[in-house]
């Protein structure tokens, strides 16, 4: 489907958010709050605050028309250390939260921070509803793979078998896939990147922020305390080649040590079920190995993408983004239907008119 095809305007993701006067400059600094950072020695938190302090001023955004809202966890601190407007709200009602403000002020640039804990556990069937809305809003999904601040509890994202202070025995739980689970309620954008990979946070984030609609960014995200070295296989030097699958638009997928022609000797086929699997590319015939198509409207073969982080294919994660399509956003027809709906009513007629009835004593 191309843009002209789309029965509503294709817009960006800031497009009626003010801007800076043309020839201003913002820095990182402008973005840094005077609040102390609080986070544990190492936390890789610390990695993606200075991430996206260093990605705003790329916006070219007004600082009070930016809202960061967070829920409770480690990564719901994010709004003490940015200088914009923020709230830190309630556990796993962020995204209601967002939601409210993106559809009443269109003149904002709203983000949502959270974690595998807020996301995924309380906060899942606010999480999904937002993601199968589409309102115009940018999340950040953290992902350590355990409960940090409360000290070590395993996490929705927990692996089974996972031994915390709640598992002692290890978890039975089976854990969630975050891009799985977002590919599964549609969202429009949805991506995964890595704390310690500041270039490519970095690119991901400006896509996401660019995208109207809902853009779902998982952020693998080391947590030194209570689950240090659980992203080890990608951020090692000696592994990361065979343990990172990088998605990128257009080209094929390929990794693992590189070939003659500067690409890995490892690629993603189709398999006989009709998912994905890892082959070498010596045993591919060059039309089988797939080519990453990010902006095909049906999401089934970026779903079965993102289920190789879950089928046997033990430390390796395709990163990068998995799905960017355009759709109409809640946001924006809500605000359309008011406008249709033309000034507004009298609140008090509409409380006393209508259907009323005596009850006896």
């Amino acid at each position: 489907m191309t843009t002209t095809e789309l029965p509503f305007p294709v817009r960006t993701g800031t497009e009626g958010v003010p801007r800076i006067a043309e020839g201003e400059k913002q820095t990182a600094k402008e973005f840094t709050s005077d609040q102390e950072v609080r986070w544990c020695p190492g936390c890789g938190d610390y990695a993606v605050l200075k991430a996206v302090q260093s990605f705003l001023p790329e916006l070219g955004l007004r600082r009070e028309n930016i809202v960061f809202v967070s829920g409770i966890g480690c990564s719901s601190r994010f709004p003490y250390y940015l200088d914009t407007y923020g709230m830190h709200s309630i556990h796993g009602r962020a995204p209601a939260i967002a939601t409210g403000i993106a559809t009443a002020r269109e003149d904002l640039s709203v983000f949502v921070v959270t974690g595998d804990g807020d996301a995924l556990s309380i906060g899942g069937n606010h999480l999904i509803h937002a993601l199968r809305r589409n309102v115009n809003m940018t999340i950040l999904l953290f992902n350590n793979r355990i409960y940090g601040l409360t000290k070590g509890q395993y996490s929705p994202t927990s692996e089974t078998g996972k031994v915390t202070k709640s598992t002692p025995m290890g978890s039975v739980d089976h854990p969630f896939n975050p891009v799985s689970l977002a590919l599964g309620a549609e969202a429009t954008f949805v991506a995964r990147t890595i704390d310690s990979d500041r270039k490519h946070l970095t690119s991901v984030l400006a896509a996401a922020a660019a995208h109207r609609g809902t853009s779902l960014v998982e952020i693998y995200q080391n947590c030194p305390i209570f689950n240090d070295g659980a992203f080890d296989a990608i951020k090692n030097p000696d592994t990361k080649a065979d343990a990172i699958i990088p998605l990128v638009h257009g080209e094929q997928i390929r990794f693992g040590a590189t070939l003659d022609d500067g690409l890995g000797h490892k690629c993603l086929v189709r398999d006989a079920r009709g998912g994905v699997r890892v082959a070498e590319v010596s045993e591919a015939a060059p039309e089988e190995i797939l080519v990453h198509d990010a902006h095909n409207p049906d999401p089934t073969l970026a779903f079965a993408i993102s289920r190789l982080t879950d089928s046997g294919y033990l430390n390796q994660s395709p990163i990068g983004i998995f799905r960017q399509v355009e759709r109409a956003t809640y946001d924006d027809q809500a605000r359309d239907q008011l406008v249709t709906a033309g000034e507004p009513g009298d609140l008090q007629a509409l409380i006393d008119g209508g259907d009323v009835w005596t009850v006896d004593a």
